[in-house]
Protein backbone atom coordinates (compact mmCIF):
# COMPACT_ATOMS: atom_id res chain seq x y z
CA UNK A 1 0.00 0.00 0.00
CA UNK A 2 1.07 3.58 -0.72
CA UNK A 3 -0.72 6.75 0.32
CA UNK A 4 -0.38 10.32 -0.91
CA UNK A 5 -1.95 12.93 1.34
CA UNK A 6 -2.22 16.70 1.31
CA UNK A 7 -4.01 19.09 3.68
CA UNK A 8 -4.66 22.79 3.27
CA UNK A 9 -6.72 25.29 5.25
CA UNK A 10 -9.18 27.42 3.29
CA UNK A 11 -10.79 30.60 4.59
CA UNK A 12 -14.39 29.78 3.69
CA UNK A 13 -17.36 27.63 4.58
CA UNK A 14 -17.64 23.93 3.81
CA UNK A 15 -20.60 24.73 1.56
CA UNK A 16 -18.58 27.12 -0.63
CA UNK A 17 -15.59 24.76 -0.89
CA UNK A 18 -17.97 21.89 -1.73
CA UNK A 19 -19.62 24.00 -4.43
CA UNK A 20 -16.28 24.65 -6.15
CA UNK A 21 -14.93 21.13 -5.58
CA UNK A 22 -17.98 19.40 -7.07
CA UNK A 23 -18.45 21.72 -10.08
CA UNK A 24 -16.62 19.40 -12.48
CA UNK A 25 -17.50 21.51 -15.54
CA UNK A 26 -15.27 24.30 -14.19
CA UNK A 27 -12.24 22.11 -13.42
CA UNK A 28 -10.44 23.09 -16.66
CA UNK A 29 -10.56 26.72 -15.46
CA UNK A 30 -8.59 26.13 -12.27
CA UNK A 31 -7.64 22.53 -11.48
CA UNK A 32 -4.02 21.65 -12.40
CA UNK A 33 -4.43 17.96 -11.45
CA UNK A 34 -7.89 16.93 -12.66
CA UNK A 35 -8.24 18.81 -15.90
CA UNK A 36 -11.34 16.92 -17.04
CA UNK A 37 -14.02 15.15 -15.01
CA UNK A 38 -17.21 13.92 -16.65
CA UNK A 39 -20.00 12.17 -14.82
CA UNK A 40 -22.35 12.53 -11.91
CA UNK A 41 -21.32 12.50 -8.28
CA UNK A 42 -23.72 9.71 -7.32
CA UNK A 43 -22.65 6.55 -5.48
CA UNK A 44 -22.16 3.72 -7.98
CA UNK A 45 -21.96 6.03 -11.02
CA UNK A 46 -18.97 6.07 -13.37
CA UNK A 47 -16.82 9.17 -13.74
CA UNK A 48 -14.33 9.66 -16.59
CA UNK A 49 -11.38 11.83 -15.73
CA UNK A 50 -8.05 13.02 -17.00
CA UNK A 51 -5.40 13.53 -14.35
CA UNK A 52 -2.23 15.49 -15.06
CA UNK A 53 1.14 15.00 -13.46
CA UNK A 54 4.64 16.05 -14.40
CA UNK A 55 5.22 12.77 -16.21
CA UNK A 56 2.00 12.20 -18.18
CA UNK A 57 -1.76 12.47 -18.49
CA UNK A 58 -3.80 9.55 -17.21
CA UNK A 59 -7.31 8.77 -18.41
CA UNK A 60 -9.26 6.86 -15.79
CA UNK A 61 -12.73 5.42 -15.45
CA UNK A 62 -13.68 5.73 -11.79
CA UNK A 63 -16.59 4.48 -9.73
CA UNK A 64 -18.03 6.85 -7.13
CA UNK A 65 -17.84 5.21 -3.68
CA UNK A 66 -19.08 7.85 -1.24
CA UNK A 67 -20.88 11.18 -1.36
CA UNK A 68 -21.57 13.13 1.84
CA UNK A 69 -22.54 16.67 0.79
CA UNK A 70 -20.33 19.39 2.27
CA UNK A 71 -18.14 16.68 3.89
CA UNK A 72 -16.54 14.24 1.45
CA UNK A 73 -16.66 12.21 -1.71
CA UNK A 74 -14.48 9.44 -3.06
CA UNK A 75 -14.00 7.25 -6.09
CA UNK A 76 -11.99 4.17 -6.97
CA UNK A 77 -10.12 3.27 -10.13
CA UNK A 78 -7.72 0.70 -11.48
CA UNK A 79 -5.12 0.54 -14.21
CA UNK A 80 -5.08 -2.74 -16.07
CA UNK A 81 -6.24 -5.46 -13.73
CA UNK A 82 -7.27 -4.36 -10.20
CA UNK A 83 -4.79 -6.74 -8.57
CA UNK A 84 -1.97 -4.96 -10.42
CA UNK A 85 -2.74 -1.33 -9.60
CA UNK A 86 -5.82 0.22 -8.03
CA UNK A 87 -6.52 3.33 -6.05
CA UNK A 88 -9.06 5.26 -4.10
CA UNK A 89 -9.16 9.08 -4.16
CA UNK A 90 -10.82 10.73 -1.15
CA UNK A 91 -11.70 14.43 -0.99
CA UNK A 92 -12.66 15.47 2.55
CA UNK A 93 -13.72 18.75 4.14
CA UNK A 94 -13.33 19.29 7.90
CA UNK A 95 -14.78 22.52 9.31
CA UNK A 96 -12.33 24.23 11.66
CA UNK A 97 -14.70 27.06 12.54
CA UNK A 98 -17.52 28.97 10.80
CA UNK A 99 -15.17 30.49 8.25
CA UNK A 100 -12.30 28.03 7.92
CA UNK A 101 -12.17 24.53 6.42
CA UNK A 102 -9.43 21.93 6.20
CA UNK A 103 -9.35 20.27 2.77
CA UNK A 104 -7.83 16.80 2.96
CA UNK A 105 -6.92 15.13 -0.31
CA UNK A 106 -5.88 11.46 -0.08
CA UNK A 107 -5.06 8.77 -2.58
CA UNK A 108 -4.49 5.21 -1.40
CA UNK A 109 -2.88 2.75 -3.83
CA UNK A 110 -2.83 -1.05 -3.75
CA UNK A 111 -1.62 -3.80 -6.07
CA UNK A 112 1.42 -5.69 -7.23
CA UNK A 113 2.77 -2.76 -9.28
CA UNK A 114 2.59 -0.16 -6.49
CA UNK A 115 6.19 -0.74 -5.30
CA UNK A 116 7.39 -0.15 -8.88
CA UNK A 117 5.36 3.08 -9.10
CA UNK A 118 6.08 4.39 -5.58
CA UNK A 119 8.78 6.86 -6.64
CA UNK A 120 6.63 8.22 -9.49
CA UNK A 121 3.65 8.58 -7.14
CA UNK A 122 5.80 10.57 -4.71
CA UNK A 123 7.72 12.75 -7.18
CA UNK A 124 4.98 13.39 -9.76
CA UNK A 125 1.52 12.62 -8.39
CA UNK A 126 1.97 14.18 -4.95
CA UNK A 127 3.19 17.60 -6.24
CA UNK A 128 0.16 17.67 -8.58
CA UNK A 129 -2.09 16.93 -5.59
CA UNK A 130 -0.48 19.80 -3.63
CA UNK A 131 -0.96 22.12 -6.62
CA UNK A 132 -4.65 21.18 -6.73
CA UNK A 133 -5.09 22.05 -3.06
CA UNK A 134 -3.42 25.42 -3.56
CA UNK A 135 -5.52 26.13 -6.66
CA UNK A 136 -8.72 25.18 -4.80
CA UNK A 137 -7.78 27.53 -1.95
CA UNK A 138 -7.11 30.37 -4.39
CA UNK A 139 -10.33 29.73 -6.33
CA UNK A 140 -12.51 29.65 -3.20
CA UNK A 141 -10.88 32.56 -1.39
CA UNK A 142 -10.79 34.94 -4.37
Amino acid sequence: MKENRNEIEIQSTSEKVWEVLTDFDKYPDWNPLLCRVEGKLIVGEKVNLTAKSASSDMHLLCTVLTVEPNRQFSWKFHVGFPFLFRGEHIFKLEPINEHKVRFIDREVFHGLLVPLQAKNLETNAKPAMIAMGEALKERVEN
